[in-house]
C-alpha cells in the first residue's frame, strides 16, 4: 500500500515513514504543501497522511485540493490543543473539508499503521454499497451525492456515511455501537465525535428545510425517520425500543 506523507517536520517524518515501512508500507515523503499535491497527482498514493502545519499552500488547503481532486483517503496529523483551551476548531475544520480521520501527535506508530489500513479498507468497502431511493430521500454511494424531493444535500464524507447507516435502517434504530463500527470500519469510533456529526447533519436538515429527524434512543442508538412533534420524541416507547435491527 502506497501512504504519502506530507509533513514539515523533517526529523518526525522520516521516523514515521522509516516505522511505517516496517509495517510493510511503501511511503514517499513531501514536506511542503505544493509538494504535496504534485506527489499525489504524480503517485496517486492509497492514503495520504496530511500535517496541517503544512505551508505554501496550508495544510487544511492541501486536503480541499486532494478532495477536489478525488477519494483518496486522508487522515490528518494535528498537534494536541492545549488542555485550557479544549479548542476543537482544528478538527471540526479538517473532517468539514473532506479528512477521512483526525489524529493528534504524537501518537503510537503502531496505531497509526492501523489507522491507515482502517481507511484504506473503509474505501475499498465504499464501492460496493447500493444506492438508497427512500420516500423523497436518494443517496448515491458511487457519486457521494444526497438529495431530497430532487434538492442537493452537501455532506461531507463522515456525514455521508453517518446518514448512509441510518437510511438504511430507515425507521428502525440503529445501535450506536453498529453506527461506530460502520462508520469508522470497525475502529470503534468516538461516541461524542458522532453526536458532534449527528448535530451537524441535523442542522443541515434544519437549514433545508428537510422533514427528516434523527432521534437518540437513549442507552440503545439512533433513528432516522420523518420528522415528527417534539413531544412525540422525547421518551422513546418500547415499540420503539422493539424495532432495534
Amino acid at each position: 500500500m502506497k501512504i504519502l506523507l506530507a509533513d514539515a517536520d523533517i526529523d518526525l517524518s522520516d521516523v514515521t515513514a522509516f516505522a511505517l515501512r516496517r509495517q510493510g508500507f511503501s511511503v514517499s515523503i513531501a514536506y511542503s504543501g505544493a509538494q504535496a499535491l504534485q506527489n499525489h497527482r504524480d503517485e496517486r498514493p492509497d492514503v495520504v497522511l496530511l500535517d496541517l502545519g503544512l505551508a505554501e499552500p496550508k495544510g487544511i488547503e492541501v486536503l480541499r485540493s486532494i478532495r477536489e481532486q478525488g477519494e483518496t483517503p486522508v487522515i490528518v496529523l494535528d498537534r494536541r490543543p492545549h488542555p485550557a483551551t479544549d479548542d476543537e476548531s482544528s478538527m471540526v475544520e479538517a473532517f468539514s473539508a473532506g479528512a477521512d480521520d483526525y489524529v493528534t501527535k504524537p501518537f503510537s506508530f503502531r496505531q497509526l499503521g492501523l489507522r491507515v489500513t482502517a481507511v484504506a479498507r473503509r474505501r475499498a468497502a465504499q464501492t460496493s454499497p447500493s444506492a438508497l431511493d427512500l420516500p423523497g430521500l436518494a443517496i448515491d454511494p458511487d457519486t457521494w451525492s444526497v438529495s431530497y424531493d430532487g434538492q442537493p444535500l452537501s455532506l461531507t464524507r463522515i456525514e455521508f456515511r453517518i446518514l448512509y447507516c441510518l437510511a438504511s435502517h430507515f425507521g428502525r434504530v440503529t445501535p450506536t455501537d453498529r453506527l461506530l463500527r460502520y462508520v469508522w470500519s470497525g475502529e470503534g469510533g468516538d461516541s461524542n465525535v458522532l453526536k458532534t456529526h449527528l448535530s451537524h447533519v441535523r442542522q443541515k436538515f434544519g437549514a433545508k428545510g428537510i422533514p427528516l429527524s434523527i432521534t437518540a434512543v437513549p442507552n440503545i442508538g439512533y433513528v432516522l425517520r420523518a420528522a415528527v412533534a417534539a413531544t412525540e420524541i422525547d421518551e422513546p416507547d418500547e415499540a420503539a425500543r422493539s424495532h432495534v435491527s
